[in-house]
């Protein structure tokens, strides 16, 4: 009977046992084995390679006569060491010592346990199979085990398993086991790290001797931190990166803008100081906000631009900021593989697992609209909320289980033990290099004081601030430890610690000498050639195309070439837009808008929409991407207009609102001379990004200095689809609007849209715009426009009534914004009162009352004015329209009129859900507002 061969795992496993018995007594195997190995081993041939063997002939003949030197484990166990070592590799960290406290108890895990994997106390001195342990050969249990746990279950430890890819386990694998995860750091570093420590530590101390319970969200316990960016730096820099954006929220925040930034503490000490306040008045925000930027050279002589982002208390909404201003400057670099640009987000460990804004931020991270390589996330893990335990205040045992869905690899680190954070900071980095992806460190630590300097935190935390008060800080255990080592001196430590408070006693006699508050620059840069300020500091840009130029853009943006297989009513909606492009049919609202785009785009501007469903629209009126239905090649015809052209991106977003307007305005930070836009599906659903409404885009020029030119498109109008499907919330953006912060529109032509596009771009002047968009107008006939509405004209903050009434014979005047325009002037027809006139009011901010008074004055004899909205009377424009129109209407000098709101009564919710009631309604306002 012919013998059954060996499986690949049995000769596995005989190589194992054979290279065990080799190492322990070479001549206790056959020549041919030793040759094997010999050469394996970089012998005689010192290729690495082993012969071919007769595995078969050799399993049935092992030597039995002289036994080896000490007892080993036999191949057919080999499984066991192999499961004891996945084992640590995916429970490793459960042990780990990573608390400085000590406060958690450590419970041992059945599966790090050798028992559990069928061995036995007995076992100990055995040899067994590494168990694909990297790096390592056979060797007694009892050693595999200490390798295992120094590796796994030291300061630090590493979830990496729930990874899918084999090739990134295995490369962090080969990161860590050889070395037993960590890295011999020469003498320099080690000083380098304690200098910082010592740095972080005298600043605090400094503070908070001199400025007594004053905010400021003390970084001691968490110092650490400050060593760890700046090796995160150096080892960006190694790797190519030229500039980093690095967003955080308040806890450390004054010592990172001192001791990573640079920021004098002269500037530091002013805000402390609060000097120069009526600078301040009514703006401005506090020091812990603060957003700053600044050139960095690395010890090895990298040079990085650094930018803090500024943030508010809503601690992660900086996060999609931080992302979108990074993939901004990496376009601006051209720096498509992502290699020269890199975001760094620094999170509490409460934060990070609480709010949902860092969930849909982490889902951005591998989107093509949103990628840029890999975030490193740290997280500043205080073990604490504000006065919240983690059993409170999460279901999971850490606080960064919501990363493993996204494939990262997490590290935790003891924040006690630097040396082990600075191996973790170059592995996570070199991680995100190779594979382009986010990585995250979680350092434990603690918070020496309460949430801030005010709060008393053994009121809540008894225990736990018993052990806080009696630990020591690390810059003291890590000297301590380099001291011993022969690297440092107890004198050299102290005279750093005094040469810290020499600088600082300096800086803060310049800084209480200080008679004006220090500004800051928001049109440095990139923004050297915009500004901010009031609307009419500046003129109106000329924003017509000639019409041949439009005609040659609406041949192209239809056109789909040969070999693309276009859905047929994709075709015949093609078709109809070139005949507008002909002047064989008016333009509709998405052709206007194609138009204004292309054009931009022609003329080198970049263009970049984003939203849920953009691309085709939520009306499905847009269609700026042609979808071949056999292959599903995608083919962008705004792609497609000339050599040397702008770019036109247009993706469609994950099913977010907060963490795409945040990338978006992000975006717009650092790229003004383009069109930036994020839609909306229905202009309700920005209400799930308020946060980065309020906190960003209505106030970042008075709050930060900082400008933007963002456009937020938002479907409103009353049609009977429901409350969310309504209203975009107009009086929302109306209540946030003063001192020229923004723009708030609501075109009612696609003429009035295009120009307003381009005026957006055209001009110098940059804010945030919001347009209040139409849906059912989308495709009203009467909400057309011409070729030469284009060619000709500029964007109208009021529009004239286009029947022109006799103005001696109108004795009613409405005024109105949107879609009810239309059906307003649908009902003055079939009513034949030629004794009313309509004006819209096209721009509700800044509302230029000059003009609008204008308007109003050629109709003297008019006996009332009334404003029509279709939102409820608590809602709408109204509110904010009567306050500033009717000292107009005063000033027209035909007292008592007053102006009088026809819309619906007032409501809890923004519209019905019955599309009965609707009609009913909307006939109720139509009369009213034609009511003798």
């Amino acid at each position: 009977m012919a013998e059954t061969p060996l499986s690949l795992a049995s000769q596995l496993q005989l190589i194992d046992e054979m290279y065990a018995r080799y190492r322990l007594s070479p001549e206790s195997v056959d020549e041919s084995w030793r040759r094997a190995f010999t050469d394996g081993d970089g012998g005689a041939q010192g290729q690495g390679t082993i012969p071919v063997l007769d595995l078969q002939a050799y399993a049935g003949a092992l030597p039995t006569a002289a036994p080896a030197p000490a007892p080993f484990v036999d191949g057919t166990r080999a499984h066991e060491a192999t499961a004891l070592v996945h084992a640590y590799r995916v429970r490793g960290h459960l042990e780990a010592t990573l608390d400085p406290l000590g406060t958690y108890r450590r419970e041992a895990h059945p599966e790090l346990d050798p028992k559990s994997h069928g061995f036995t106390e007995g076992d100990r001195d055995r040899l067994v199979s590494p168990g694909g342990l990297v790096g390592a050969g056979p060797q007694p249990l009892s050693q595999l085990v200490e390798h295992l746990r120094a590796t796994y279950c030291g300061t630090i430890g590493v979830e990496f398993m729930h990874i899918s890819a084999p090739e990134r386990r295995r490369w962090l694998q080969e990161r860590m086991e050889p070395h037993k995860n960590r890295s011999a750091l020469d003498t320099p570093t080690r000083r380098f790290i304690l200098d910082q420590l010592i740095g972080a530590t005298a600043m605090e101390r400094f503070i908070d001797a001199k400025y007594v319970g004053a905010k400021r969200f003390s970084l001691e316990g968490s110092e650490t931190l400050l060593p760890l960016l700046h090796l995160v730096l150096e080892r960006a820099g190694e790797h190519g990166v030229m500039e980093v954006v690095l967003g955080m929220a308040h806890r450390g925040r004054l010592n990172v803008l001192v001791n990573l930034l640079g920021m004098s503490a002269e500037t530091l000490f002013a805000e402390f100081e609060d000097i120069d306040p009526k600078s301040a008045l009514g703006g401005g925000d506090v020091k812990y906000h603060l957003g700053f930027s600044s050139d960095y050279t690395t010890r090895s002589g990298h040079a990085l631009h650094l930018s803090l982002s500024f943030n508010p208390s809503h601690l992660e909404a900086v996060d999609p900021v931080v992302v979108g201003r990074v993939r901004a400057k990496q376009r601006r670099r051209q720096d498509g593989q992502h290699r020269k640009v890199m975001g760094i987000l620094v999170h509490g460990d409460a934060a990070f697992a609480g709010q949902g804004l860092v969930a849909e931020t982490l889902n951005l991270a591998d989107l093509r609209g949103y990628r840029t390589g890999g975030t490193v996330h740290i997280i500043v893990n205080n073990q604490i909320g504000f006065t919240t335990s983690p059993i409170e205040a999460r279901s999971t045992p850490y606080c960064t289980d919501l990363a493993k869905g996204f494939q990262i690899p997490i590290f935790h680190v003891n924040g006690d033990d630097p040396e082990a954070v600075a191996h973790v900071a170059a592995v996570a980095l070199d991680y995100r290099r190779e594979f382009q992806s986010d990585v995250l460190i979680d350092m434990f630590c603690f918070r020496r004081h309460g949430h801030n300097e005010i709060d008393e935190p053994s009121f809540t935390q008894p225990l736990l601030y018993q052990r806080i008060r009696n630990h020591p800080d690390v810059h003291e255990t890590y000297g301590a430890q380099l001291i011993r080592a022969g690297v440092v001196t107890q004198r050299e430590i102290d005279e750093q610690v005094q040469a810290h408070h020499r600088r600082m006693s300096a800086e803060l006699e310049r800084a209480r000498s200080l008679a004006v508050r220090p500004g800051v620059d928001a049109f440095g840069g990139v923004w050297q050639s915009y500004m901010g300020g009031p609307e009419r500091s500046v003129p109106d840009p000329d924003t017509r195309v000639p019409r041949e130029r439009l005609v040659e853009l609406a041949e192209r943006i239809t056109h789909i070439p040969e070999g693309v297989n276009a859905h047929p009513k994709v075709v015949r909606l093609m078709e109809q837009r070139a005949d507008m492009g002909r002047g064989k049919r008016p333009i509709d609202w998405a052709m206007g808008e194609l138009l204004a785009f292309s054009s931009l785009v022609w003329e080198g501007r970049k263009v970049r929409l984003t939203g849920q469903d953009v691309r085709r629209g939520t009306f499905s009126q847009r269609h700026a991407t042609v979808l071949d239905i056999k292959t599903g090649e995608e083919y962008f015809p705004l792609d497609h207009l000339r050599p040397g052209q702008g770019k036109f991106r247009i993706y469609d977003s994950s099913l977010s609102e907060a963490a795409v307007l945040g990338f978006e305005f992000g975006y717009s930070l650092d790229w003004p001379e383009g069109l930036i836009l994020w839609e909306a599906q229905f202009g309700d659903f920005a209400n799930g990004a308020q946060v980065i409404i309020d906190q960003f885009v209505s106030s970042s020029e008075d709050r930060w200095k900082r400008i933007s030119g963002l456009v937020m498109l938002l479907p409103h109008g009353y049609e009977g689809q429901g409350p969310e499907h309504s209203s975009a919330r107009m009086e929302r953006y109306l209540q946030l609007a003063a001192e020229d912060n923004w723009q708030i529109c609501q075109p009612t032509t696609p003429a009035q849209y295009f120009h307003l596009l381009r005026r957006q771009v055209l001009r110098p002047w940059r804010k945030p715009l919001v347009i209040l968009t139409p849906k059912s107008m989308l495709r009203l006939p009467a909400a057309t426009s011409t070729l030469d509405d284009l060619a000709g004209g500029s964007f109208q903050r009021i529009l004239p009534d286009p029947e022109t009434p006799a103005p001696d014979a109108v004795r009613r005047v409405l005024l109105c914004t949107g879609k009810v325009f239309y059906e307003l002037a649908e009902e003055r027809r079939l009513r034949g009162a030629r004794d009313i006139a309509i004006l819209r009011i096209e721009q509700l901010y800044p509302l230029w009352e000059d003009l609008l008074l204008q308007a109003l004055q050629q109709y003297s004899r008019a006996e009332e004015i009334v404003f029509v909205q279709e939102e409820p009377a608590n809602m709408g424009a109204w509110s904010f329209i009567y306050r500033r129109m009717q000292p107009l209407i005063d000033r027209m000098g035909q007292g008592g009129r007053r102006l009088r709101l026809v819309g619906r009564v007032e409501s809890a919710s923004p519209a019905t859900g019955s599309a009965k009631a609707h009609l009913l309604e909307q006939r109720a306002l139509l009369d009213e507002a034609f009511a003798r």
